[in-house]
């Protein structure tokens, strides 16, 4: 359960570690398909003999691919950053007021 927010006391919050993951996940499949795509993309018009996927073109689509995912992990990654409040424990953004703040976790045992 998402603890409430620290300044409006609103329990819409949002793990942002969790949302970083699947965004960097997302962007990276995004900029693979993007990459492939641009990497064999042909400029002129589009004949009928070549209606299926040649295998000449599949290692320049692989390594478009390899970069696009590169770039859109690091703009996803980089794009997180700016958004993590700094210090330790789980990060967290308010959806009712915007802010952003950490939830240091209680120690499990006391030491004894």
């Amino acid at each position: 359960m998402p603890p409430s927010c620290t300044r409006c006391a609103s329990p819409r919050t949002l793990n942002l570690e969790t949302a970083q993951r699947v965004g960097v996940v997302g962007s990276t499949l995004l900029g693979g398909a993007i990459g492939a795509w641009r990497a064999t993309a042909m400029t002129g018009p589009l004949s009928l003999a070549v209606t299926r996927f040649p295998l000449a073109e599949l290692p320049a689509a692989m390594m478009g691919a390899f970069a696009g995912g590169q770039s859109g992990s690091r703009i996803a990654h980089s794009l997180f950053e700016q958004w993590l409040p700094v210090g330790s424990g789980t990060p967290w953004l308010c959806l009712s007021c915007g802010c952003t703040y950490r939830d240091t976790h209680p120690p499990l045992a006391p030491n004894a």
